[in-house]
């Protein structure tokens, strides 16, 4: 017989607990921060030139103006607030304030052709622009393609107003002048929309990812217990990986949360540029892609140095080489090694720290894999017919994911949603890898990119990862092309890590033979100037492979 003191929860007849229902928001971040780590800073290289510094908690009094602003402009709960900037201060206002009020910030990737702006502010319904003075010719490209009625703020002063920008084009600081610095936050529900961020369309139109307050929170806090050697009064992150892309893999919401200091590096992402920036600064650990990284290892080998307090790079986005893990040994830099999914908001997984003392040799065994997953999220790994395979580190299959900071659906986009996720509500994320019985996830290949020759599955990773030990060889990609004996082929297109001296084709391929059977093995080598890139700096397999078949 059922006690009468029970109360129908969920899914069923479960004792309902006696605490305060109060939600998970984003702007009560910042309010923490303001209040526990009032003295944390945000260091930002500015598109006008030299450096912003300030506080959290003067942050957070600048937060309030812009609310007001976005109130005084008639932004309410649910409308769409876009941004075309790069990781600055001004930027990391925006994801605070549109979000305390109940609307949406949703950012956008300045790389993107316009047509595919075009398309994405049509498709989110944005109600207004916020631009770096960078984009203002883009902006005015796209012109009359934007949504009709849209109100644009470029993010400067009036003293940098864009050439030829209207009069009903306005200031940001002019509008948060005429603010207050204190606002009357609102109560937003734990579930409301939050921030929206579109991924590339390598396949088909892009498809929206719409994350909730609750889903953004406890993501950061996920993130800062996946990464604790990253975290914490007194370090200091860079985020490399966009506030356009994935919300900077969650950087603007977990460094408030753990009184970590942000340094955003602008416009100026090359080298010399981070270096600078990071001795400037004394930034501790940095987050971003593999390309990025390349750039930084070059000037560092230029100079003989690592900014002084440099000690861990994360990085995701797309395999990282087992060559520049050991070259970032040399400088006495640690490799984080993530994966994750615009769908996941995105961090999924991470190598953790090893025990204090742990040699050289086992730090890079411990940074090739993706690492484990964060708390909250869900893995497993199935084969072509659906079936769990187990986590044993042989078996493979696509990885399947579900926790509370992954999507159930793509905004406003039914036939993708259905298509996404299997019939128990997992979902598909079209990377192929392995589990090992420690909960250890190493990402095998997408997908797409498998080779299929003869019958048996070659991975492209793996050749890319062979090549990329190769002293000639500064960057690689792997992909089948047709083969009337085998049905497919790997073929390997490699950049020379010195264009002067170009790369020996045959002492590459005996260098792979070490390591591989003999039918892995490429047939084929072409040596290329650079790889295409997608707009969020991986490479692009699919305009190689047309680049391919057309000859070039």
């Amino acid at each position: 017989m059922q006690n009468s003191d029970m109360q129908t929860v969920t899914d069923g007849p479960y004792l309902a607990g006696q605490m305060m229902d109060r939600p998970l928001t984003i702007s009560s971040i910042m309010a923490y921060a303001a209040d526990v780590h009032p003295t944390g800073r945000i260091t930002s290289a500015t598109v006008e030139g030299g450096r912003h510094s300030y506080t959290y908690r003067e942050a957070w009094a600048r937060i309030a103006q812009l609310a007001g602003a976005l109130k005084s402009m008639g932004i309410g709960p649910g409308d769409r607030v876009a941004t075309l900037a790069w990781n600055g201060y001004r930027h990391f206002e925006l994801y605070y304030a549109v979000a305390g009020i109940g609307a949406v910030c949703h950012t956008i990737n300045p790389r993107l052709f316009p047509d595919q702006i075009a398309w994405i502010m049509s498709h989110a319904g944005d109600r207004a622009l916020f631009y770096d003075l960078t984009f203002a010719p883009l902006v005015a490209e796209l012109g009359p393609r934007m949504p009709e009625g849209l109100t644009q703020v470029f993010l400067s002063d009036e003293a940098h107003r864009p050439e030829g920008a209207p009069p009903e084009v306005r200031a940001y600081e002019a509008l948060l002048d005429a603010q207050p610095a204190t606002f009357d936050w609102p109560e937003v529900p734990e579930e409301a929309a939050a921030a929206l961020c579109y991924t590339s369309g390598t396949t088909g139109d892009p498809k929206g990812a719409l994350y909730s307050h609750r889903s953004t929170v406890l993501h950061a806090m996920s993130a800062v217990l996946g990464v604790p050697q990253g975290f914490g009064a007194g370090r200091a992150i860079l985020p490399v990986v966009p506030l356009f892309h994935v919300n900077a893999w969650g950087l603007p919401y977990a460094c408030p949360l753990s009184g970590t200091d942000l340094v955003f590096p602008g416009p100026h992402l090359d080298g010399a540029s981070l270096f600078d920036l990071m001795a400037e600064t004394g930034v501790t650990n940095a987050w971003g892609v593999p390309t990025v990284w390349a750039g930084l290892i070059e000037e560092m080998s230029r100079r003989d140095a690592k900014p002084d307090a440099l000690e861990m790079l994360l990085i995701g986005g797309s395999a990282v080489s087992t060559a520049m893990i050991e070259r970032l040994e040399d400088f006495d830099i640690r490799t984080v090694h993530g994966w994750g999914m615009t769908e996941m908001s995105p961090i999924g997984t991470c190598t953790r720290p090893l025990a204090e003392g742990a040699g050289r040799a086992a730090r890079i065994d411990n940074a090739i894999p993706q690492g484990k997953r964060l708390f909250g999220l869900e893995m497993k790994i199935v084969g072509d017919d659906g079936t769990p395979q187990p986590h044993d580190g042989v078996a493979r299959g696509e990885l399947l994911v579900r926790g509370p900071a992954v999507v159930n659906g793509y905004f406003n986009a039914p036939e993708a949603s259905r298509l996404a996720f299997d019939a128990d509500g997992w979902f598909r994320t079209g990377d192929v890898a392995t589990i090992d019985a420690a909960g250890q996830l190493r990402i095998v290949d997408r997908t797409k990119d498998l080779i299929k020759s003869g019958g048996e599955w070659i991975s492209s990773l793996e050749l890319e990862n062979l090549a990329l030990a190769h002293p000639s060889v500064a960057n690689a990609a792997a992909i089948a092309v047709p083969d009337a004996k085998w049905d497919e082929r790997p073929l390997l297109v490699v950049v020379p890590a010195d264009p002067g001296t170009g790369v020996d084709t045959d002492a590459l391929l005996d260098h792979m033979r070490a390591h591989l059977a003999k039918w892995q093995v490429p047939d084929q080598v072409v040596v290329a100037d650079a790889l295409p890139m997608t707009a969020t700096g991986k490479i692009s397999k699919k305009d190689l492979r047309s680049r391919i078949a057309d000859g070039g």
